[in-house]
């Protein structure tokens, strides 16, 4: 029979919440954020785009304080440990807002927006709530809190998908997207109930305590990691999970694209980490191996299958943002070559590759915006001749082009090279997916450099010369992203500093 609790048990559940609260100050401002860009998308009359767009780049800066101040918070669980404080999630929350300024930034110089959207209050108003969801998403500590966090970004990016309501395009790849995502959630969900039932609690931390002292049905325990990572597969875009990936790419609005590419995969790939470092029994455990195959091999065949196919299918591309697309998928192959490394090292590697993919891809496709205002196309053979009538994009896309495919002296270059150290280190076992991982960066060196052989060896008459140029805030913000491209390829010891004081869970470093 059900029993109201007592006075003493809600003055504790009171006295909870009230401590958890002050842990969770960033979150409670981006939510006022949130409402405030609805209050003035319904309050403000004539053109208000200019003013809705300063106040969400405005508002989400002022966020970056907060976050600021909880780095003197100490590391631990709260909200009855449903949510967690640490520098791994500090460092996400870093990454979730500065993220969502750059795609403010990127949508304000898409003249696409002008044509197809009057009011982008709303537009606005989901971006802030994404970054609320991703947030949530990589300090989430609990099987519920992990669902409920997911569901709020996935159905904020359904929306940005075919925020383009007039073009059949972006329609198309939102009801995608929704399709897809709607099966890997009750995949996910099923994966969740399983280990519920095997462990009868939601709490990461309670679950691997569970599994370690009493064990667990290995067929029922390697079927519920394969349906989680169903879940977790299909948010980062990885191999076999990844069909949405280049029909949303395609026909989302450019913005949303660079966003879901880096932003939405460095939030799936916080979840995983978190989920496997600390739920899921791994190396040295004695319940490791499952029927043959742990997790871990499971995470190698994804890489693996990811890098390879990513990069081959990419090589057949004629539209740019779907040749991106299908480089996101590689992308998400070498990030899980980080994580299958499970301890500092590798650690570290993952979250400096995650600094530097944003920089080179959000900066990619920056420029793939600014040239498609001015061609009307997306198309690679369109690219012909730019390189001379449009200098400076030319050779911004190709510093990050060639910082994608991971070549000296670029940001991209040192990801990489942290991401194979850490394998290397590992042991001669990792020394093979080390060498997949370089012989595949071969492969995208051919596909990526297309691009450049297009804009400056090839010749094209069908555009004037005056109306190419992009207006001087762009050529800035793109001459800004081309520098720090090249400049923590050269100077990456503070990022990496950050990365290695970012890699602690729950308070604790891995070994």
């Amino acid at each position: 029979m059900f029993e109201l609790p007592s006075g003493a048990e809600i003055q504790g559940i009171i006295a909870t919440l009230k401590a958890s609260v002050g842990f969770f100050i960033p979150e409670i401002y981006l939510s006022l954020l949130f409402m405030l860009l609805i209050v003035i998308d319904l309050v403000a009359k004539g053109r208000k785009n200019n003013l809705l767009s300063l106040t969400t780049l405005v508002g989400l800066a002022g966020s970056l304080f907060f976050i600021f101040q909880q780095h003197s918070l100490p590391a631990g669980e709260f909200f009855f440990g449903m949510y967690v404080l640490d520098e791994f999630a500090l460092f996400f929350k870093y990454f979730f807002v500065l993220s969502g300024m750059l795609a403010v930034v990127v949508t304000m110089s898409d003249e696409q927006f002008d044509r197809e959207v009057k009011s982008m209050g709303e537009y606005y108003a989901l971006i802030v709530s994404m970054v609320i969801g991703m947030i949530m998403m990589a300090s989430s500590a609990d099987l519920l809190m992990i669902f409920l966090s997911m569901e709020l970004v996935s159905f904020t990016a359904y929306i940005l998908t075919g925020y383009f309501k007039r073009n059949a395009r972006s329609s198309e790849a939102a009801l995608k997207y929704l399709v897809y995502g709607a099966v890997s959630s009750g995949l996910m969900v099923y994966g969740f109930s399983l280990i519920y039932g095997l462990t009868a609690q939601t709490n990461l931390i309670k679950i691997s305590a569970e599994l370690a002292a009493h064990g667990y049905d290995p067929l029922v325990m390697i079927f519920s990691t394969l349906l989680v990572l169903a879940g977790f597969g299909y948010k980062i875009g990885a191999v076999p999970f990844h069909f949405w990936s280049p029909d949303v790419y395609e026909g989302a609005p450019t913005p949303i694209t660079a966003y879901l590419s880096v932003a939405s995969k460095a939030a799936g790939i916080a979840l995983l980490m978190r989920f496997f470092y600390i739920a899921v029994p791994h190396g040295g455990h004695p319940y490791e191996d499952i029927l043959g195959i742990d997790w871990l091999s499971l995470l190698i065949l994804l890489s693996i299958s990811s890098m390879i196919y990513g990069n081959v299918v990419a090589l057949w591309q004629k539209n740019v943002k779907r040749l991106l697309a299908y480089s996101s998928i590689a992308h998400a192959g070498y990030l899980l070559l980080g994580i299958i490394v499970m301890d500092k090292l590798g650690t570290q590697a993952t979250l400096f590759y995650l600094l530097s993919y944003f920089l080179m891809n959000f900066g990619a496709f920056y420029v793939v915006i600014l040239i498609a205002n001015k061609t009307g196309s997306e198309n690679l053979d369109d690219y012909r001749g730019l390189g001379k009538k449009m200098p400076l994009a030319g050779a911004a896309l190709t510093v990050f082009l060639i910082s994608l495919v991971g070549l000296p002296p670029t940001f991209g270059f040192i990801g990489k090279l942290m991401i194979f150290s850490a394998l290397l280190a590992k042991g001669s076992l990792y020394i093979w997916l080390a060498l997949i991982g370089i012989m595949t960066s071969v492969i995208s060196l051919y596909y990526y450099m297309l691009i450049p052989l297009n804009m400056y060896l090839r010749e094209s008459t069908q555009h004037d010369e005056k109306e190419m140029s992009a207006g001087m805030p762009a050529q800035i913000l793109m001459a800004v992203l081309m520098i720090l491209t090249i400049y923590f390829g050269l100077f990456f010891a503070p990022l990496s500093d950050f990365a290695q004081y970012s890699s602690a869970m729950f308070g604790i470093t891995l070994h």
